[in-house]
């Protein structure tokens, strides 16, 4: 492991766009280009945009240490052209090996396969890694603790994310790791409806929250209050047995799910029709067809965009995963050519704002990086891709911000926790640390 990989954990720095993949392992292996993914095509979610105007040195900092760590010989940072303010301050900052690759306000750039068929004509295969067409990808807030971590030995303490929706004042803050989202929700204003529900991320991919006491965690990147009765939250609630009822009573085969779907577009199989076809009627056809929802990326562009009778592919393929991953299955197959109107099939964030109902709440979220400092905050130690940190702290202990709390499980992939705030260890769990000012 290299010199800038062992200080990335040490810092327990993971993606803060996705699922929260340890960065250190990543910085670990090679490749020919590494992206930053500024692309934060989610409607309403205003972080990434904010951060690169910001701290536009450290994210260009950020990227020439990872592309030494990989051996990169190019580095891209894809932003939208819209985000005019933080182009304009990252321009000069760019090193001779490096570009911005300005990409269209569509939807799902974000998606980091089609962020490097965008930016760089690569298409990874399906059940595939970036690093398989020699790219590496992470978001703009990932490199930005990267320098920190490098240049300041700062660990991850804090997160940013934007509270939006129907609340009182939009906002975007950084707080620190731990704090409850109801803390956050009361940051902007609190909410103006009176049967609020709560969406934790976009509102395309984010996920129904149950409870506001819920922590933030190094992936949150949003809070989303809605009215209960708008469609993204009926969506989210309604049961799987409603979800199958409707595929099988409603589907009328259009096709327009799969040639809308951006993997299918691409080249891969991925073909949601067939896979409604396949588990309505048991008819399998290729006996790939059903195994192909394990490449989906639930961009819910089938759900929420295609479907003309409000059937969710994505909700099947979400059903076939869990069982086609507890028969320990994969996928394998080919990448198909392109389909050559690919790029005009995504889908521009405009209309998919009128789409979704929530043209009322697409407002300006400004950076906000008053200090918090909360009274308690609970630390969980499932906060990235892999096996849960081991806690290397005990109830009665006094910590400081900053220190470490919970270590990786050895010869896991995993990522390290640390104090988001100085005070006392009231708890120490298999699941999450607590701590008290």
């Amino acid at each position: 492991m290299n010199d800038i990989s062992e200080m990335a954990r040490a810092a327990g720095v993971v993606g803060s766009g996705g699922a929260g993949f340890p960065t250190h392992v990543k910085l670990a292996g090679e490749a020919e280009i590494y992206i930053v993914n500024g692309a934060e095509c989610e409607p309403l979610l205003k972080v990434d945009q904010q951060l690169s105007k910001k701290y536009g040195a450290q994210l260009v900092r950020g990227l020439e240490l990872a592309m030494q760590a990989v051996g990169a010989r190019e580095g891209i940072i894809a932003l939208k052209a819209k985000y005019e303010e933080a182009i304009a301050t990252i321009t000069p900052l760019l090193k001779s090996n490096m570009r911005i690759h300005i990409l269209k306000d569509v939807y799902p750039a974000g998606d980091e396969v089609i962020t490097i068929w965008m930016a760089t004509g690569r298409r990874v295969p399906p059940a595939g890694l970036p690093k398989d067409v020699g790219v590496a990808v992470n978001n703009v807030l990932t490199l930005i603790n990267l320098a920190r971590a490098v240049d300041e030995g700062t660990p991850v303490t804090t997160r940013t994310l934007t509270i939006t929706g129907a609340v009182v004042k939009p906002i975007t803050v950084t707080v620190p790791i731990g704090v409850t989202l109801r803390e956050v929700l009361a940051m902007a204003g609190g909410v103006t409806v009176a049967d609020p529900a709560f969406i934790d991320g976009g509102p395309m991919m984010g996920k129904l929250l149950t409870s506001l006491d819920a922590p933030v965690t190094k992936t949150t990147g949003g809070l989303i209050a809605l009215p209960a009765s708008h469609i993204l939250i009926r969506r989210r609630t309604q049961s799987e047995r409603s979800v199958l009822e409707m595929a099988r009573t409603t589907c009328e085969q259009c096709l327009l799910c799969t040639e809308l779907c951006p993997r299918h577009i691409i080249g891969h199989e991925l073909p949601p029709h067939l896979i409604v076809r396949s588990v309505n009627y048991h008819h399998f056809g290729q006996p790939s067809t059903l195994l192909s929802a394990l490449t989906c990326s639930e961009c819910a562009i089938c759900e929420a965009w295609a479907c003309p009778v409000d059937i969710s592919p994505m909700r099947l393929n979400q059903m076939l995963k869990v069982q086609l991953r507890k028969e320990n299955v994969r996928y394998t197959g080919p990448l198909h050519p392109a389909d050559p109107m690919a790029e005009h099939r995504l889908v521009p964030v405009s209309r998919l704002i009128a789409k979704l109902a929530i043209s009322e709440y697409n407002r300006k979220a400004p950076l906000d990086e008053t200090l918090y400092q909360p009274a308690r905050v609970v630390l969980p130690l499932h906060q990235h891709v892999g096996a849960p940190s081991i806690p290397c702290v005990s109830v009665g202990d006094t910590v400081q911000a900053g220190q470490l709390l919970a270590e990786i499980a050895p010869d896991a992939l995993g990522a390290r926790i640390h104090a988001s705030i100085s005070g006392r260890v009231e708890s120490a769990t298999e699941y999450a640390i607590t701590l008290t000012a």
